[in-house]
């Protein structure tokens, strides 16, 4: 009786170890990918500039990227992080991206969407595989089935949507597509402590706390936080709101290397499940 009771309990230590082992070797290789992708060709040397303030394989592996995984990409702008998320999922995995769409009423927005576009079809061996869909059309991600992608992540737009409306309906239309458990990877601008979220939101920030229960409050628990993002020499008093700081530099010159030196925006970086 003892001697079955040591074995079975040796039994599950091995099986314990085996499962730590694989899950260690499993999130080695995804960095390597990850890492691998960062460095390749088909990125700018400006867009890996920006490697040391937006800490792309700190924040997906923060998330629980895995390169088996649908992920769906929100309001990708020109592929800054596309770059990055499509070389990883193309072997195994499955990369959506929810753009303004060809026709959207906004000059400027819809340049956007047909510049990612075009550099997107410039690549089809790397891009040939990533889904296209709009990210706004009678309704939030209408084309996209419930229940069907394993990881949203949205990077630096939330203060848009409490800017021009519909933040509530956002956040709602990613619960819908992600299946219970799958995991909401968000970053953005962040304000500071007590802030008004219109307010601050004119500005390109929005409160962590405000964020979170309003998040929460759609069916996610929030399960982890993480500083990999922040910036203390982020003031959040520029004139130009956000849009001072690089790489926007929405005053040119003026100061130029000033806000230079504080580099990009206090960013909050948060994990949430599906309930």
């Amino acid at each position: 009786m003892k001697l079955n009771k040591t074995l079975t309990i040796l039994s599950t230590l091995l099986l314990n170890f085996i499962f730590i082992t694989q899950l260690h070797a499993d999130t080695h290789a995804t960095e390597a990918l990850v890492e691998q992708a960062m460095q390749g060709n088909h990125r700018s040397e400006q867009n890996k500039a920006r490697d040391v303030y937006r800490h792309p394989k700190e924040t997906l592996m923060f998330f629980g990227i895995r390169p088996d995984m649908k992920v769906l990409e929100i309001l990708p702008g020109r592929g800054w992080y596309t770059e990055i998320l499509a070389p990883v999922l193309k072997d195994k995995g499955q990369l959506t991206v929810a753009s303004f769409g060809e026709n959207h009423p906004n000059d400027y927005l819809r340049g956007i969407h047909n510049d990612f576009t075009s550099y997107l079809d410039s690549n089809p061996e790397l891009y040939g595989k990533v889904k296209r869909e709009l990210f706004e059309n009678n309704g939030h991600l209408r084309k996209i089935p419930d229940n069907s992608q394993d990881m949203v992540v949205t990077f630096r737009n939330t203060h848009n949507w409490i800017r021009y409306g519909g933040i509530e309906s956002t956040y709602q239309s990613f619960h819908r597509v992600l299946k219970k458990g799958g995991i909401l990877g968000v970053v953005q601008h962040r304000a500071n402590k007590g802030s008004d979220p219109k307010q601050s939101a004119e500005k390109g920030y929005v409160p962590q706390s405000y964020l979170t229960k309003l998040i929460e409050s759609m069916g996610f628990e929030l399960v982890d936080v993480s500083e990999i993002n922040a910036n203390p020499k982020d003031t959040k008093d520029h004139p130009k709101g956000v849009w001072t700081l690089p790489p926007s530099y929405r005053l040119k010159d003026v100061d130029k290397a000033k806000y230079t030196a504080i580099g990009e925006s206090d960013r909050m970086t948060l994990r949430f499940i599906k309930l």
